[in-house]
């Protein structure tokens, strides 16, 4: 995107009810951009669209599961009958199942790399498609810092990220195959960051699920994704440690793998208090979890 100002651009946001989402969906309103909100929870994208109009910006909210091509397809339909084009697409859906890999059952495997995998091929497909027809877009994709490296317990959501991050990758190279340069494809990696997501995944630990630290403000992503809006880049670790945890991966893997499967291990199946099974928002929403942050920051510094 050429211009560096977001008055009157059209912003599409994946899991939009909350977190990152939502985060971003406020700030990009605050930037004077027209905002497609996506989630299942339609009553909650419903709310933000509102609150965002009665402010004076313009607001659409479409519910959607990234898990159905359809609904994705529709999605960017909606997009484009109520504003014309899209000038960002943010692929941000994501959920996790947190356990052993043999206890947690394969159905949630699934979802997982539904939602944050193949939910984001599908919104890339449609966005992508759109952006190469109009000739400009940015495209950016939410992957994680374990897009770049592992955890224990977190295997099919490590997994997606994986995929993401090649994804993007493949997609940048063919752009720049072809010589097409006002379309970009942005890749976010944030760290652990305090927002529901820990609420929403599925738990097959045995314990609570505990977020690992540092544990960072979610602004901090909200911040790079309206700035990748502005000035793309290719790639942006958000969180000074996942920028450590990458490079120790690519110098010493041996070692980062060992050193963060120790740390893991001790933060979720060690220290934390024992915890019931739960699958979480992976199969179906839950009313947990709806604003930006998880207030967990916060109860850690009282």
């Amino acid at each position: 995107m050429e211009e560096r100002d977001l008055s009157g651009k059209v912003v599409v946001i994946t899991g939009a009810s909350s977190g990152f989402g939502k985060g971003a969906a406020e700030a990009f309103a605050r930037q004077g951009a027209h905002v497609v909100l996506a989630a299942r929870r339609e009553e909650l994208i419903e709310q933000t669209a509102r609150d965002q109009v009665e402010q004076g910006g313009e607001a659409l909210a479409v519910a959607t599961d990234v898990r159905l091509p359809r609904d994705v397809e529709r999605l960017a339909d909606r997009a484009l009958e109520e504003f014309g084009h899209i000038d960002v697409w943010i692929n941000n859906a994501g959920v996790g199942a947190v356990g052993p890999f043999q206890d947690v059952p394969l159905e949630l495997h699934e979802e997982v790399v539904r939602t944050g995998l193949l939910g984001t091929l599908y919104g890339s497909y449609f966005a992508y498609t759109q952006f190469l027809a109009q000739g400009f877009g940015t495209l950016i994709n939410v992957s994680s810092e374990l897009g770049k490296h592992t955890a224990p317990y977190y295997a099919s959501y490590t997994a997606a990220k994986h995929g993401v991050v090649g994804l993007s990758q493949s997609l940048r190279q063919e752009l720049d195959q072809n010589g097409i340069e006002d379309v970009h494809v942005c890749l976010v990696l944030p760290t652990a960051h305090d927002t529901p997501f820990f609420d929403h995944a599925a738990n097959y630990s045995g314990h609570r699920v505990e977020a690992p630290s540092p544990l960072h403000d979610p602004q901090d992503v909200v911040d790079a994704l309206v700035g990748l809006a502005l000035d793309p880049e290719d790639e942006k670790i958000v969180g000074s440690d996942g920028i450590v945890k990458v490079l120790l991966k690519k110098l010493l893997p041996s070692a980062a793998e060992k050193m963060g499967a120790k740390q893991m291990h001790r933060t979720q199946m060690e220290k934390a208090p024992p915890g019931p099974d739960t699958e979480g928002a992976v199969i179906r929403p839950i009313p947990a979890g709806t604003e930006v942050s998880a207030g967990r920051r916060r109860d850690r510094q009282r």
